[in-house]
């Protein structure tokens, strides 16, 4: 998840699976499925039918993919991504598809990842359609990722005239909380989704909790509590939302709640991760933990077996806390820093290489941190219990100015 990226806008990453299982008889429960209302599943079916009787009607096959991939993110079920890229079977492959679906196959391309491929659709989207607000909006979220925050700015920038001001303001709020100006976002933010009554849900949903991680970073705990709650009790199922508040709930030793909070959502791998940290703090919790560690053993063995890379920040987490495999750990870490750049990325590499001892991998992200001026109480930390010589070395590259 998110890693993370925007609320808007990303998709939830490709589940990776296990080995395949085969019951032992036709009676046995694999999964249990969300239940959706009947009406929806009628209306899906009888779009899925009408695109199998035309599968080159461009309208019918977009719409039925903007479908599934608003399910993806509402149920947080990703196989509907899946369903998503098929509709668009007939365009995927094409060098420049029509515009409806080369936006649609930048979303899905970002939600795994494929971030260059993603830019490549998301400018030619643009060159073609320089008012296409979403496209802007995605490439922000992607520049966002990648660290690029000059021209994820300039992106954002762009909607100020194509969207409203909350999307605008939260766009450039999301970069602004990573780049020395947290608080005069924070403030610009708050005020702005407390004017915006009546925005869509997903988009409240968005600003209260980028608010959210945002209270977090600067420590103050009961307020980023009171907006986790507020925006969860608006979104309930958002994967993202469940993750990052999980998070803030393991960081304060409240592992009990955390289970509690995602029982019931353990097909996402980001998710059953944190269920896994929630059990591996309590002790009675330890045959239930077996089995979560386990699964997820399996799930990021398969994705490392078809090359998935998706999973790496969330696989370096499992390695360096559940497994204690430090080396594969900080390995993970460092992959993952070479893709995207955001503050638990900066984490856990900043995690794996203290549990190494190892300043040298730590030192590109503490050098990422000064030169943008990322504020967060929980990379401060970190970098405190560097030990002594480390410190030295901080001290020393700083007055050389490389920190």
């Amino acid at each position: 998840m998110k890693t993370p990226i925007s609320l808007l806008c990303a998709c939830l990453p490709l589940l990776a699976w296990a080995a395949p299982y085969t019951p032992k008889d036709g009676g046995a429960v694999i999964e249990q499925l969300p239940r959706r209302a009947d009406a929806t599943q009628l209306a899906l079916r009888g779009l899925r039918q009408q695109l199998d009787a035309a599968p080159q009607d461009l309208s019918l096959a977009s719409g039925l993919a903007q479908r599934y991939i608003a399910l993806a993110r509402s149920d947080t079920d990703p196989r509907y991504l899946g369903y998503a890229q098929a509709a668009l079977a007939p365009w995927w492959r094409q060098a420049a598809p029509p515009v409806p679906v080369r936006l649609l196959r930048a979303t899905i391309l970002q939600s795994t990842h494929h971030f260059s491929a993603a830019l490549q659709d998301l400018d030619a989207v643009i060159a073609q359609e320089p008012g296409n607000g979403q496209a802007w909006l995605t490439r922000a979220t992607v520049l966002t990722v990648q660290g690029d925050y000059a021209q994820a700015t300039a992106s954002c920038a762009r909607l100020s005239a194509l969207s409203t001001q909350l999307v605008t303001v939260t766009c450039l709020a999301n970069i602004a909380s990573v780049t020395g100006r947290a608080a005069a976002s924070e403030r610009l933010l708050d005020l702005t989704l407390q004017r915006s009554a009546g925005a869509a849900p997903e988009l409240e949903s968005w600003a209260a909790t980028l608010l959210a991680e945002m209270a977090t970073r600067r420590g103050e705990w009961a307020l980023a509590e009171a907006r986790y709650t507020k925006a969860l009790a608006q979104q309930p199922r958002d994967s993202y939302l469940l993750g990052a508040y999980a998070d803030f709930l393991l960081d304060r030793q409240r592992p009990q709640e955390v289970v509690k909070l995602l029982k019931e959502q353990q097909r996402i791998d980001a998710l059953l991760l944190r269920y896994a940290l929630a059990l591996q703090a309590q002790p009675g919790q330890q045959p239930a933990f077996l089995a979560a560690k386990a699964e997820l053993a399996a799930r990021f063995n398969a994705a490392m077996q078809r090359g998935d890379t998706v999973h790496q920040r969330e696989q370096a987490r499992f390695a360096l806390f559940l497994q204690q495999d430090i080396p594969a750990a900080l390995q993970l870490a460092q992959k993952n820093w070479a893709i995207q750049k955001e503050v638990p990325d900066m984490r856990i590499l900043l995690e794996a290489s203290l549990a190494a001892r190892n300043y040298t991998a730590a030192q590109p992200v503490l050098a990422w941190i000064a030169a943008n001026g990322v504020e967060d109480v929980a990379l401060q930390r970190l970098v405190r219990q560097l030990g002594p010589q480390d410190g030295a070395k901080i001290s020393a590259a700083k007055k050389a100015g490389v920190l």
